[in-house]
């Protein structure tokens, strides 16, 4: 059986995302999107928040599960049985860092085999990041989202944007 792993920190899951797991879930028999925390960023949505998400979104994938872990991805594998590790390159700057995380991947555990997807074009120029500014600035990004996490998205934003105008307002007595 081949058990891949997709892991990411998924704030928010973009279409681009979306369009991996499809295409991983067919060349797979299992795909585990490990939702991760990345240390290097806050993110918007919770773990939880983000896998109830995820897995709205990917509810007609039969072979598709939502998992989250912390820890190293060669450890979660081994404890899934996964000898895939599925990443996805948009450009020139996520191979160089892709290809880094992966030689140490294999260094760690040499059964451990990275499978690159190359972005579709109409998807190779977005981030989550990028989204969430734009999105926060009051632009229309609904193209890029799916349905349930554009909702989301705009709802939180929203609500960080209440609570600074409350923070605001406390300081300012």
């Amino acid at each position: 059986m081949k058990i891949a792993v997709f892991p990411g920190s998924f704030d928010p899951l973009t279409l681009g995302h979306l369009d991996l797991i499809k295409r991983g879930s067919a060349l797979f028999d299992q795909l585990a999107v490990a939702v991760m925390t990345n240390r290097s960023k806050e993110p918007l949505f919770t773990v939880d928040e983000r896998v109830e998400q995820i897995k709205e979104a990917v509810s007609g994938l039969d072979n598709v599960s939502v998992i989250t872990t912390s820890g190293l991805t060669v450890d979660l594998m081994n404890r899934i049985g996964a000898d895939y590790l599925m990443r996805g390159l948009r450009n020139t700057t996520d191979f160089q860092y892709e290809r880094d995380i992966a030689a140490m991947n294999n260094f760690l555990d040499d059964q451990c085999e990275t499978i690159f997807f190359l972005a579709r074009p109409e998807y190779q120029h977005l981030s989550s990041s990028m989204l969430k500014e734009v999105t926060s600035a009051g632009g229309d990004i609904s193209a890029y989202l799916p349905k349930n996490i554009n909702e989301a998205l705009k709802q939180r934003l929203k609500e960080k944007k209440l609570l600074k105008v409350k923070e605001h307002n406390e300081k300012t007595r």
